[in-house]
């Protein structure tokens, strides 16, 4: 069972137990399933999304779709990793079709060092042999000595997977409204803003942080889970999609533009034929750079002011941790439950 840290204070704006009008704005990963727990839950749901319904102007298009809890405890804070790990039980739940086929970490004899140091500093993975990791991945049979395997962890594919929860939240009895971008205080009822960076009119701390990557297509390779490849300069993971496509990625680069250099490019292709030379006869589909929302401590925040809920700071986490943020949110205006390490509540609202 998922323990947060909760103060009980019975003061949430639904806190009598009855339901209530919620609007959420930005039907990003991080809107989305905020829409739908609190669908599920027998509220009155309106969400707002400011694209159309390919998306194209949600960070969420960009996005790797890594469902990687235990990778992610080497440079993140515990806070992420306990998100994480209770969000793979709500994908689970929510989202049963979710792959969960692990993932893998490999380096090449050269970054010895910094694989040893990346099993330090992670758990939930056991050692795989060449034979092994051949075992698991064919197409990587004599590429790497040993790997990591985290048989837990999995991935979606964001631009499928959004469809879908959108599609459950029309199920659960919500609204779904494209195009459509009212301000936080044009809203009567609960607001819960995922805005993203668009929120920092009211947070002003927010800063963009650049991701870029890569789509290419070849049937010369095939893989079954993530792999990430332990890189000097670039950390690299290859995520298989549908169609014999792989999404490269990814940087992580403190600029607000969305193009992606040629430098940038140079490196994640020349990392991707590390990992398998094939890949230098694959078929580039499409670059492309997404802007994170992060705070200055790169940890995601749940902001509340009454009624007035803002979402945001989800960095490079957004798909693994936006499930438990919307529970948290969920638990807070049904019942006036604080998670203290997530939530920051504006003059004396929680008190």
């Amino acid at each position: 069972m998922y323990q947060a840290t909760y103060a009980e204070r019975g003061q949430g704006p639904v806190a009598s137990g009855g339901q209530s009008s919620v609007s959420i704005i930005g039907a990003g990963i991080a809107g989305a399933w905020q829409a739908l727990l609190f669908a599920q839950a027998g509220h009155d749901v309106t969400l707002h999304e400011r694209s159309d319904a390919r998306m194209m102007l949600s960070t969420s298009h960009w996005a790797g779709g890594m469902l990687a809890p235990y990778c992610e405890r080497e440079i993140s804070e515990p806070l992420i990793s306990r998100l994480g790990l209770r969000a793979l039980d709500l994908w689970r739940k929510e989202l049963p079709d979710t792959p969960f086929n692990g993932s893998l970490v490999v380096a090449h004899t050269r970054d010895r060092n910094d694989f040893e140091r990346f099993a330090r500093l992670t758990s939930g993975h056991r050692r795989v042999d060449a034979k092994a990791l051949a075992a698991l991945e064919p197409s990587l049979e004599g590429r790497f000595r040993e790997g990591l395997f985290f048989a837990d962890e999995g991935h979606v594919e964001p631009r499928r997977v959004l469809p879908k929860l959108h599609e459950r939240i029309i199920a659960a009895g919500g609204t779904v409204k494209f195009s459509s971008e009212p301000g936080p205080g044009d809203i009567d009822g609960v607001v819960i803003d995922c805005r993203g960076l668009a929120a920092r009119d009211t947070q002003p701390e927010l800063r963009g942080v650049k991701g870029e990557l890569i789509l290419i297509e070849t049937g010369e390779v095939e893989l079954s889970r993530p792999v990430r490849l332990i890189h000097p300069r670039w950390p690299l993971y290859v995520i298989p999609r549908e169609d014999n496509r792989f999404m490269l990625g990814a940087t992580s680069i403190e600029a607000e533009d969305t193009g992606v250099s040629v430098r940038s490019a140079l490196e994640l292709l020349g990392a991707a034929y590390a990992v398998h030379p094939a890949f230098a006869e694959a078929r580039i589909v499409e670059f492309g750079s997404g802007l994170r929302p992060a705070f200055p401590d790169n940890l995601p925040r749940i902001t509340i002011d009454k009624d007035r809920i803002v979402v945001n700071g989800l960095y490079r986490h957004g798909f693994l941790i936006a499930p438990a943020l919307a529970e948290l949110t969920l638990a807070y205006v049904e019942r006036g439950q604080i998670d203290n390490e997530v939530m920051q509540c504006e003059v004396m609202q929680c008190a």
